[in-house]
């Protein structure tokens, strides 16, 4: 069992961000679907059978999502950070979580439920890696200037080209 578990909290759409979020991700399933009865309906003003809690995993990490009402929304405070070994990765889950949502900058962006993400190419950790200070500014200047992260200007950035 996982220690430490994370907890979204959804207005109404925790079933279908779980549909949605492990058709993005391999290895992902719904793991189980609680549902509200009809003591829902006289707490909480949930329809009976509608999703109170789902339990889904992306690429063996369990996560928990939780129909708790309009009370709570996401913010920037929190993001999911994805770390690809390519540029087609980058692409493949950027396309996917921008879908009817918003591109923001430097590698972050907004699914269509509010969640901040980060689609972080590992060749950028490499590069800001480097000793020499002068390259890394180049780097960290194109960086600031992309919204998806672009792994052939960085390393263009890199080289000085």
């Amino acid at each position: 069992m996982q220690p430490i578990k994370t907890c979204l909290w959804f207005d109404t759409q925790a079933e279908e961000a779980a549909k949605f979020y492990t058709s993005i991700f391999k290895d992902s399933r719904i793991i189980h679907v609680a549902r509200y009865g009809k003591e829902g309906f006289e707490v909480h003003g949930r329809p009976e059978g509608s999703a109170m809690t789902v339990e889904f995993e992306l690429n063996g990490q369990v996560f928990t999502a939780l129909n708790g009402g309009p009370n709570f929304k996401f913010t920037e405070a929190i993001s999911f950070v994805v770390n690809c070994e390519t540029q087609e990765e980058v692409d493949f889950l950027w396309e996917k979580l921008t879908e009817g949502g918003e591109e923001v900058q430097c590698g972050w962006l907004k699914d269509r439920f509010g969640l901040s993400w980060q689609i972080v190419p590992t060749k950028l950790g490499e590069l800001m890696g480097d000793p020499d200070p002068t390259k890394t500014g180049r780097v960290m200047s194109a960086m600031l200037q992309m919204k998806k992260i672009d792994v052939a200007g960085l390393q263009r950035a890199y080289e000085g080209k």
